[in-house]
């Protein structure tokens, strides 16, 4: 049967794609308000998935449905989309007996500095987070009624090759790109739990194509590293054969920003992650698929590098 991605134009359904069909099936249904094919084998279904109709109509005939849509960073949008979405897509799976695998982040967990567990108790610091603290629930509380089988694929911040969107890749990697001075927000000593979006769409097909695995939450795998920004700058000064001068974008910064853009006004409520260690912990994630190799950050960042050394030869 069919396995099917929502919101399949993003970094992570895109490379989710890449690795179902690598490993897993050659049939994939992409779904999107425009999708675009990137195997040849590739079904393409356009929906808007605010319309319950068409997220059934999406889902029908898929074993397997991954939830991986993502909207942008506007949290009117936000709180008006988000659950509709998830409830549509929730009913869809119900409907035709789908499995539905949930990708989610970590903005409903406390950012206080705690190590981060499948069992973290949700505390969000503003309302994107309560956003998403409703879309996890309402995932978790199907799972607990036994009325869909499901299971959540729970990444932190993203950094990664291609089109990753993420505050590490704008203030560090899109501006080495563009020749200007890097910045890391609020301060470069506390500890960073980053993802490679390859690994963690990687992560997420293996999680939907291990049946065991539904019912529960689970961390997706990163570098157990954990660089701080300084050591993270210096592992790009080391690739780059550069060395990389940066700034600490301070809270009063970030404030006056935030009187002038909308997109640092977005960001007020993540702020106090960078403030403390963040230490997402993916014990439970390597006991149980203790053969999958994570892509550390020096590697990570000579894909990256080789990137923009073939764009720049492109331009």
């Amino acid at each position: 049967m069919i396995q099917t991605i929502l919101g399949a134009n993003g970094q992570i359904g895109e490379e989710l794609a890449s690795a179902l069909h690598s490993n897993y099936t050659d049939k994939i249904r992409l779904v999107s308000r425009k999708p675009k094919r990137i195997h040849a084998t590739d079904e393409l279904f356009a929906a808007d998935l605010n319309d319950a109709k068409a997220a059934s109509e999406a889902v029908k005939g898929s074993s397997i449905a991954y939830f991986t849509l993502g909207l942008p960073m506007d949290t009117d949008l936000w709180e008006q989309q988000f659950p509709k979405i998830t409830r549509n897509v929730i009913e869809a799976c119900k409907e035709h007996g789908t499995k539905l695998v949930f990708f989610d982040n970590t903005y409903m967990y406390p950012q206080d500095g705690r190590v981060l567990t499948e069992e973290t108790v949700f505390a969000p610091n503003g309302r994107k987070g309560k956003v998403r603290q409703e879309m996890a629930e309402m995932v978790l509380n199907e799972i607990a009624a036994g009325t869909l089988d499901a299971v959540i694929c729970r990444a932190p911040e993203f950094y990664g090759p291609q089109k990753t969107q993420s505050i590490t890749n704008s203030l560090l990697f899109d501006k080495v790109m563009a020749g200007e001075k890097l910045q890391v927000p609020l301060r470069d000593d506390t500890k960073r739990s980053l993802i490679w979006t390859p690994d963690a769409s990687r992560a997420t097909a293996l999680i939907g194509n291990t049946p065991e695995a539904y019912g529960q939450t689970w961390h997706l795998p990163i570098d157990a590293s954990r660089p701080t920004y300084k050591d993270l700058i210096q592992k790009l000064s080391e690739a780059y054969q550069k060395n990389f001068s940066y700034s600490v974008i301070g809270k009063f910064k970030f404030w006056v920003g935030s009187l002038f853009k909308k997109s640092v006004r977005e960001l007020q409520e993540l702020l106090p992650r960078y403030v403390t260690d963040n230490i997402f912990s993916d014990d439970k994630f390597r006991k149980a698929f203790p053969d999958f190799q994570t892509t550390s950050f020096g590697e990570g960042i000579e894909i990256i590098k080789q990137e923009q050394e073939k764009a720049k030869l492109k331009s």
